[in-house]
């Protein structure tokens, strides 16, 4: 089976630090290779694959601000649908735009749609609804108004998670700082519990942060370490005592979530959005009703077998269990042709 995986062009794919979707469309790279298909990756030139590696530009545009997102974007796009027909599926991690050439070459699209940026983008979806062999990341992250060919959880590499039975005595807040993510309540469970707060991650809001979470930032008690590449992730996510995941939003899949109980680190996260979904309530973590709910929970950690948060990660949110989904997908739609 030939396949062309259609990456974002905001960073590299795989990122070295933040880009959610190229992490995704990377990890189906890779794991489709290795399951044994043909697999060209469409992504910036400083990517990587063990597939084949196809490129306009060198740099994401969020790596290189001088660059015009838009016109990157066309052209992106654009170059792979002009070489649709090499092959068998298109798969799209590039959100709506690339529906639009749908009509326009004869090689079917398989898209995941990895969240809603707003309800104004679903008429893009509505109108190839027909030919748009839509997968989501969640059954919670579903409009009622598309036609759906599975769900698929996104999948990563356990290679790259090491599992950790004695972990230290820090809580762990692993996200962008921005309002949806929470990290504001992450500082209150913390302080409420007396425990130490590791902070990591890509400042989105720069205003919110310096106005609503640097002050309570100490280097002792709250620390920030900036955005984490994939060996101090593991490390980080590994040796805490669990991931605080408050969130504000209806998150569609929260990939730390699963990193963090791929490494037996429980999770407290808001029952918002896919969270049921992702943690077992008192068996990989807690889901927490409120900020208080939140506080409480961090003492019940100790009732926690870490093992079976590995297990439960490994079961659902493994990259060979995500390449089995997705290659499911693909054979469902090429049967139809």
């Amino acid at each position: 089976m030939r396949i062309a995986i259609l990456s974002p062009v905001a960073w590299r794919t795989p990122p070295l630090h933040y880009g959610p979707w190229e992490q995704m469309a990377s990890n189906v790279a890779e794991g489709l290779e290795s399951h044994g298909c043909e697999v060209t990756l469409f992504a910036t030139s400083g990517s990587h694959t063990h597939g084949v590696l196809k490129s306009l530009y060198a740099e994401g545009y969020e790596e290189d601000r001088t660059q015009d997102a838009k016109v990157m974007e066309c052209m992106h796009i654009s170059y792979l649908m002009e070489q649709a027909d090499d092959y068998d599926i298109i798969h799209n991690h590039f959100d709506f735009l690339p529906l639009t050439y749908s009509r326009l070459v004869r090689t079917p699209i398989v898209t995941t749609i990895h969240g809603f940026s707003s309800q104004k983008i679903i008429p893009v979806y509505e109108r190839y609804n027909d030919i748009g062999h839509y997968v989501s990341i969640s059954n919670s992250d579903r409009s009622p108004r598309l036609q759906y060919a599975a769900t698929v959880y996104n999948g990563i590499d356990p290679a790259g998670f090491d599992f950790c039975e004695s972990p230290d005595d820090y809580l762990l807040f692993f996200g962008r700082m921005h309002p949806d993510k929470g990290p504001c309540d992450a500082i209150e469970i913390a302080k409420a519990n007396k425990k130490r707060l590791i902070m990591a991650g890509i400042i989105q809001d720069e205003a919110y942060y310096h106005e609503k979470v640097q002050p309570s930032i100490d280097g002792e008690q709250i620390q920030y370490i900036g955005p984490a590449g994939p060996a101090e992730r593991n490390a980080l996510l590994g040796k805490a005592l669990a991931l605080l995941h408050p969130i504000h939003f209806e998150e569609p899949f929260g990939l730390s979530v699963a990193e963090a109980m791929m490494c037996g680190t429980p999770v407290i996260a808001y029952r918002r959005g896919s969270m049921p979904e992702l943690v077992k309530d008192g068996e990989t973590g807690f889901l927490a009703s409120s900020l208080k709910d939140a506080v409480e929970r961090v003492d019940q950690l100790k009732d926690i077998n870490r093992k079976t948060c590995r297990e439960w990660a490994l079961s659902q949110f493994s990259m060979q269990k995500m390449v089995s989904d997705y290659v499911k997908v693909y054979e469902k739609v090429l049967s139809r042709l």
